[in-house]
């Protein structure tokens, strides 16, 4: 489906309800300071560095509140591991409004809609929560046994087994479940994930007013000739639960290939990085990320047609946690969607080899699979000429940061949007001017990680 902005989401601990069902609307969620014994919990394991390998990372290092439970480090993706210098293969993602997440499934047309991760291979929130504590390159435990051990020590253990029970902390596979448990539950409560308190929200309560750029770029938005965001970012409230601004379903948009992710980088020696790229052929890198069909996800990886597809993520928040896509490829909001615009008609400037040289389209697919890319809606079909001026992406970048949770409507003076709220016409062209980035080992510590590691 088409889309303005599809943001990276893997790893982390996280999201909200414990079965992956709809959780609270805005008319039902606590106040803070009412959190059962088990979200408790869970608000101590999300900001524990102690149970991880290294003693520095916990759930809130890549998920920082002021960030919209985004990571604020810079990095296409993060750095965990032992020693903290093993990079990720993904963009941390935000993990606000993530308990409104479905499971996973198809629609009766064949349409993938829901999961947990980008490519929804985890059941339910809380089996996503599990995964990081014994990701090689995240927080790095060897095993459940050794979560547990590191459990074991900690000075609210004694409020986990009050929750869990005294036998919890006796089989370590059961152990790490109720550690997922505890942080789902900890993520469905606590207001801070699901406020929806942005200047949008105000605007549809009727206690503020949208600038004439807002308006402007939220008409934009839902004008499914120009752009047709609401496609896939859904704009309209589900029973009780106000917009989402997402479908949860699946897209391949042709996303660029990140040179700052070291996993991208051929020849490079980290042994966790799966080496599928041989067999799929032509441009022939070792390393791809394909969402739906893998690697990371294996039960789809017959299933060609899917592969390229990542999951569309909820944009509330979204001025917040750059950088932008699974990828991390874009670093502002402007580069996004003035990609999405222009994507097929100046492909030299977003498809770039490492050098910063032009590579061929859709760069980051094999050549095999180019053929999955939607090239079928608005804004991204080839055989028209760019649908938004640069006055109208400003305007659409002023938009989407109206969904920036915060604002408060009897003091509005005292919301400070980031700095990228800003934009202009002028903004917008000198962003589409660019040039080509910079080789990858000199714009990201990661990559220089992966070719020296030895």
């Amino acid at each position: 489906m088409a889309a303005v902005l599809l943001g990276m989401w893997l790893a982390g601990c996280g999201g909200g309800g414990d079965d992956g069902s709809s959780g609270n609307s805005a008319a039902t969620a606590p106040v803070a300071g009412s959190l059962s014994a088990m979200a408790q919990v869970g608000e101590k394991i999300f900001s524990d560095t102690a149970l991880s390998a290294s003693g520095r990372q916990s759930c809130a290092t890549c998920h920082v509140e002021s960030r919209g439970y985004a990571a604020d480090d810079g990095l296409a993706v993060p750095l965990g591991g032992p020693n903290m210098d093993l990079p990720g293969l993904r963009n941390a993602p935000s993990l606000t409004y993530m308990q409104f997440t479905p499971a996973f499934s198809f629609q009766p047309d064949g349409t993938p809609v829901g999961g947990f991760f980008r490519d929804g291979r985890a059941a339910s929130i809380a089996d996503q929560a599990e995964q990081p504590f014994i990701t090689p390159f995240e927080m790095a435990n060897a095993s459940a046994d050794e979560v547990l051990a590191r459990l074991l020590t900690r000075p609210y253990i004694s409020d986990f087994k009050a929750v869990f029970g005294g036998s919890s902390v006796t089989d370590a596979t059961t152990a790490l479940h109720n550690i997922g448990q505890a942080l789902a539950q900890y993520q469905k409560e606590d207001p801070s994930f699901h406020r929806f308190s942005s200047k949008y929200d105000a605007y549809l309560s009727g206690t503020a007013q949208l600038t004439p750029q807002e308006l402007n770029g939220l008409a934009l938005f839902n004008n499914p000739a120009k752009g047709n965001c609401t496609a896939c970012h859904v704009s309209t409230p589900t029973a009780t639960t106000p917009a989402l601004f997402t479908d949860f379903t699946y897209d391949n948009v042709g996303i660029p290939r990140n040179w700052k992710i070291a996993a991208n980088v051929d020849g490079n020696t980290l042994g966790y990085v799966p080496r599928n790229g041989a067999a799929l052929g032509d441009p022939g890198h070792d390393y791809y990320d394909l969402g739906l069909c893998g690697p990371l996800r294996a039960e789809f990886a017959g299933r060609t047609s899917l592969c390229g597809a990542f999951k569309v993520p909820t944009l509330r928040n979204i001025a917040l946690t750059a950088p932008y896509f699974h990828n991390g490829v874009f670093d502002t909001l402007e580069e996004a969607v003035a990609w999405y615009i222009t994507r097929d008609t100046d492909p030299a400037r977003w498809y770039r080899k490492a050098d910063g040289t032009p590579d061929i389209l859709y760069n980051d697919l094999p050549v095999a699979y180019a053929g999955n890319v939607n090239v079928s809606e608005v804004p991204y079909i080839p055989s028209l000429a760019p649908n938004l001026s640069d006055g109208e992406i400003a305007d659409l970048v002023r938009f989407l940061c109206t969904l920036t949770d915060g604002f408060d409507a009897a003091n509005p003076s005292a919301y400070q949007p980031p700095a990228q709220c800003q934009s202009t016409a002028a903004s917008v062209a000198a962003t589409r001017a660019g040039g080509a980035p910079a080789p990858a080992a000199v714009t990201n510590t990661a990559v220089t990680v992966a070719k020296n590691r030895k």
